[in-house]
């Protein structure tokens, strides 16, 4: 791992920065210490306030007569009706050419025998001096 590894410790020192493969030292602190202060004076609880039981009530749907809107469209400027155009003559289609006959099935290709195996050539032993 080099100096541009951010994970190891190389890495670390020439980044200047810590984490788990490179703690810091721990330094030598004065400690101090917690004194707990009892209060003298203890505090009244206040009676937890009951609960009022609440009356469950059903809920009653009026059903109101629903009188239908009169929707009203406003009118805007009548537009000029376009001018037709010409129809265009029907094109002329070309003549269908004559479909040629299919030809007769082509006649099975021959396949090649397979050849004999020839004899596998020994390797030449090395030359020892």
């Amino acid at each position: 791992m080099g100096k541009g590894d951010k994970k190891s410790r190389r890495g670390k020192i020439f980044l200047g920065t810590y984490g788990v493969r490179r703690p810091r030292k721990k330094t030598a602190r004065p400690e101090i210490k917690l004194e707990t202060v009892k209060s003298k004076e203890t505090r009244e609880k206040k009676p937890v306030k009951e609960k009022k039981e609440v009356k469950e009530t059903a809920e009653v749907k009026v059903a109101q007569e629903v009188q239908p809107v009169k929707e009203t469209v406003e009118v805007k400027g009548t537009r000029a009706p376009r001018e037709k155009k010409e129809a265009k003559a029907p094109r002329v289609t070309k003549e269908k050419k004559v479909v040629k006959e299919v030809k007769a099935a082509k006649a099975e290709k021959v396949v090649k025998e397979e050849k004999e195996e020839k004899p596998k050539k020994e390797k030449k032993a090395k030359k020892s001096e």
